[in-house]
């Protein structure tokens, strides 16, 4: 099967980083690590000029967090509602990928558009969160996400290579990873939930029930379908299906994106004292918050 034009791309940019030695391969941006294929302090810097129209889409995640899944989902209720499919360029998508120039690009797609952002919430555009625009927050919990990241830091060769997890989970909790620290990530959305324009949702709650998930999507969207097309996009939003066909929508990037798609595995890799240093920091940080209930700590990140 012929791949995609963003299989072909990221190919592309997965090629150009086997050349770099490690220093190369992240930059620092205002205090933040950032894979240097993907990123740049030009385009950082341009975030602002992007204009925000009031249909837009915009998906906010920590990275690991089921990102492709929850895009490749509003992608295909996006397709259902409009009847046709809609064009996605995936440098343009992600907000701090690509070149500065992308946001004169960005102004001819067409809407609906969806743009998607690992960004901390305070350094996203201003224009998003002074809109009306719909954000989609994607938060996993913190044990499974940190052992997702550190197998994609070592499969990835855009990303250095750590010498084991325990130093993996040492740049978790400090913060010394790509995007910065989950808990600061999660605790900046926590004071934007009650927003009538903004949803989090859980990766834990989709993998319950994707179907529901998928209808509470596409209501907060305001988007009208029937029972069965959601069942349909359910279906095909499956961790199976996506990672059959993982090869031909992201390319050499399919094994590295889709590893397990499973919740609890993070009981194959922490040690006691690691989830009991985790359990006191999710303690002090997001305990007692709103976001903090929605991600069912106890229930998901206990033995």
């Amino acid at each position: 099967m012929a791949m995609s034009s963003f299989a072909r791309e990221i190919d592309a940019v997965l090629d150009a980083a086997e050349g770099k030695k490690t220093e190369e391969l992240l930059i620092t941006y205002k205090g933040v690590l950032y894979p240097s294929t993907l990123c740049c302090a030009e385009t950082f810097q341009a975030l602002d000029t992007m204009e925000v129209r009031k249909d837009d889409v915009f998906l906010a995640a920590y990275p690991k967090c089921g990102t492709n899944w929850i895009e490749h989902i509003l992608n295909d209720l996006t397709s259902a509602v409009v009847r046709k499919e809609v064009p996605r360029i995936k440098h343009l998508q992600i907000l701090e990928f690509g070149v500065p120039e992308k946001f004169q690009k960005i102004k001819s797609l067409p809407s609906p558009r969806l743009f998607i952002t690992y960004l901390h919430c305070d350094n996203i555009p201003k224009a998003v969160l002074g809109s009306n625009a719909k954000v989609l927050v994607l938060l996993r919990n913190p044990k499974d996400a940190a052992v997702s990241y550190y197998h994609f830091y070592n499969k990835n060769p855009g990303l250095p290579n750590v010498s084991s997890w325990d130093e993996f989970f040492q740049k978790f909790m400090s913060g010394e990873v790509c995007w910065s620290s989950y808990f600061d990530y999660a605790l900046a959305w926590n004071k934007h939930m009650d927003k009538e324009n903004i949803m989090i949702i859980t990766y834990e709650e989709m993998k319950e029930n994707l179907p529901q998930g998928v209808k509470q999507i596409a209501e907060f969207l305001g988007f009208s379908l029937p029972e069965e097309k959601i069942q349909s996009i359910a279906e095909n939003a499956a961790f199976e299906s996506m990672s059959n066909k993982s090869q031909e929508t992201h390319g050499k990037f399919g094994p590295i994106l889709f590893r397990k798609g499973t919740v609890g595995d993070w009981k194959n890799l922490f040690t006691e004292a690691q989830s009991q240093e985790m359990d006191a920091k999710f303690e002090e940080c997001l305990a007692g918050t709103k976001l903090g209930a929605r991600l069912k700590y106890d229930k998901y990140c206990k033995y």
